[in-house]
């Protein structure tokens, strides 16, 4: 297994990911992680213990980020099953660095926590990508396989709804694998909710 600041910070084209969880609510039938042990310049994203703010915060003070433009909170986890870790985190690279933060979520973090997160999420980093992945709660619930079942889907549009109350800097992702008539779909639902949808390309 690769050292652990290697698994904390790991690079992809232009951007630096930070990797602070392995702990996610859901079981995505498209997810990177159930293929392969890492992507970009990682060796391996499993870690071998959910790191603290003082391993994050060493790992950042250990990697030059000269030349990339922007630090996003994603790995082989939901970033918000770390949530004070990320909110620590964010306020630490604000001090230190001053780089563009945003975060990839699969917009259950009220329902991880128990509590509503978007005021303090929002405040944190510049940028929120929710996964929408499906435009019905019924395909959602056989694609994302979240542990809280039935209500995770209007949960996640919930929390789409709140961040893009409280900042313009919110969008939606679907990927490319779900087909060109269900981005049609999806595509209605984000332009009913005011937020941009992103298509992204399938990685294997």
């Amino acid at each position: 297994m690769a050292n652990l600041n290697e698994e904390i910070i790991y690079t992809y084209k232009d951007k630096a990911y930070l990797n602070i969880t392995n702990k996610c609510p859901c079981a995505c039938t498209f997810c990177i992680r159930s293929q392969k042990d890492a992507i970009g310049s990682a060796e391996n994203l499993w870690l071998n213990h959910n790191p603290s703010f003082d391993e994050v915060a060493k790992a950042i003070d250990d990697f030059d980020f000269d030349g990339y433009d922007e630090v996003i909170f994603c790995g082989y986890g939901e970033p918000t099953n770390s949530f004070d870790v990320l909110v620590k985190t964010a306020k630490y690279l604000r001090e230190k660095i001053g780089i563009k933060l945003r975060v990839n979520t699969n917009g259950l973090g009220n329902l991880i926590n128990d509590r509503d997160i978007t005021q303090e999420l929002c405040s944190s980093v510049d940028a929120v990508s929710i996964s929408l992945n499906c435009s019905n709660k019924e395909d959602y619930l056989n694609t994302v396989r979240p542990r809280f079942g039935i209500e995770s889907y209007d949960a996640m549009l919930d929390f789409a709804k709140k961040c893009r109350a409280l900042t313009d800097n919110v969008m939606l992702s679907v990927v490319d694998v779900i087909g060109e008539d269900e981005i049609a779909k999806c595509q209605k639902i984000a332009d009913s909710i005011n937020i941009p949808l992103r298509v992204r390309k399938f990685s294997s």
